[in-house]
């Protein structure tokens, strides 16, 4: 009895983490040590997004409320200068450069005359400067964002490979053992498990938190043209020519 004890004690796997990690092929070891590359990649992607996102929104509310200020008493400079003092809002970079457009055209006007400039339109002019940069700063607000989503798509399948090179592992350790017991297929299984797992511990939060900050990035667009069109009406009230 004390013979058996002995050789089921000893044919028993090691489920701690650094028994199964013993147990585990190189190739096992590879795939999660990929995984844990990606993990990385992600949290960095997520940290630098929400302090992005954070400062953005802070810095968007205050610009967009002192805005609405200088536009009623038309502080036209005071509005670029504070557009220069939010950096992170998307919604003071393309107002500000509405704006300067704005100022640029009425001088070219004032200096020049409407003859000399030919057919420029100001309102035009102001709308397409805006209009370019919303496409940078949602290029800007998405970066990194790609990145998070192929974590999220591609992390189950690595962990699947290592699933699928475990099995292989278990049978071929039945097959070499002549149907041998727990023990010559623990470390396949062992590898199968934590593969598994560990792929869809990296997926799961990837996947969410991508979902969340496009989220974020749709509602800044929407600022953005919703304080773009503000813009737009308050040049066409004051006329094209100052």
């Amino acid at each position: 009895m004390e013979h058996l004890t002995l050789l089921i004690a000893e044919s028993a796997p090691d489920f701690s983490l650094e028994g199964m990690w013993a147990e585990m092929g190189i190739f096992a070891k590879l795939v999660l040590i990929g995984l844990l590359v990606m993990f990385l990649v992600a949290l960095a992607i997520i940290i630098e997004r929400w302090v992005t996102y954070g400062k953005a929104k802070r810095q968007s509310i205050n610009y967009i409320m002192m805005l609405r200020t200088y536009l009623q008493e038309r502080k036209m400079q005071e509005a670029v200068a504070a557009a220069q003092q939010h950096p992170a809002s998307p919604v003071a970079k393309v107002v500000g450069a509405g704006l300067r457009e704005y100022l640029e055209g009425l001088e070219a006007l004032r200096e020049e005359g409407p003859d000399d400039v030919g057919d420029f339109d100001l309102v035009d002019a102001v709308n397409r400067q805006m209009e370019r940069s919303k496409e940078r700063e949602t290029a800007n607000l998405k970066r990194g964002l790609t990145w998070l989503a192929t974590v999220g798509s591609t992390a189950p399948f690595v962990g699947l490979l290592g699933t699928v090179v475990g099995i292989i592992n278990s049978f071929q350790g039945l097959s070499g053992d002549g149907g041998g017991g727990l023990g010559a297929v623990s470390g396949g299984i062992s590898e199968a498990l934590i593969a598994t797992a560990v792929g869809l511990l990296v997926a799961i939060p990837a996947v969410m938190l991508f979902n969340v900050f496009n989220g974020r990035v749709e509602a800044y667009q929407i600022d953005m043209n919703d304080v773009a069109s503000e813009l737009i009406d308050f040049v066409l009230k004051e006329g094209r020519y100052g």
